[in-house]
């Protein structure tokens, strides 16, 4: 009885040593979101007046950085100063600047006025209190009258009133 009791002893004091543990890789503070959500809806607004709604397909908030990044496709609907619907805004991924609220789109970037203008770019601006876009990539515009290319652009968001600051190609039409 003596040698099963001295042997249980040796299977607890071997079993009590100390196991492997996995390594783990230290993320400084700023590198992980505070906060982050998926499909989810943002309003940009001013004085209780809707700006621009913005949908995501992630969202990952960064406040050492104050910033939030969007990806996983983005979607943005923009209003003017009486909060009707001026234009659609759609992209792969973009950014948001916490305390200005100015955004930023890249990647297959399509505005579409409702107008029926469309200009299509890989990277665009938005400014919140002038509601204006702006780029300097190349950019793509075609309205029912014209036909433009270009690089570097500044617009309303609605696209009524733009300016293409070197134009590569242009072709009007009489519609």
């Amino acid at each position: 009885m003596k040698g099963v009791a001295l042997i249980l002893v040796a299977l607890v004091v071997t079993g009590c040593e100390e196991k492997v543990q996995p390594s783990i890789v230290p993320l400084a503070q700023g590198e992980m979101p505070a906060q982050e959500s998926w499909n989810s809806t943002v309003r940009f607004s001013d004085s209780s007046r809707v700006k621009a709604v913005l949908w995501a397909g992630h969202i990952a908030v960064y406040p050492t950085q104050r910033s939030t990044l969007l990806s996983d496709s983005i979607h943005v609907d923009f209003y003017n100063e009486t909060e009707v619907h001026t234009s659609v805004l759609t992209a792969r991924r973009g950014k948001v600047d916490d305390q200005t609220e100015n955004f930023e789109a890249h990647e297959n970037v399509v505005v579409i006025s409702d107008s029926g203008t469309i200009l299509r770019t890989d990277s665009l601006f938005w400014d919140k209190v002038q509601r204006k876009i702006h780029t300097e990539a190349f950019v793509d515009i075609v309205s029912s009258t014209e036909h433009i290319m270009g690089h570097g652009m500044v617009s309303d968001q609605s696209l009524k009133n733009y300016k293409i600051f070197r134009v590569t190609g242009q072709r009007t039409t009489n519609e």
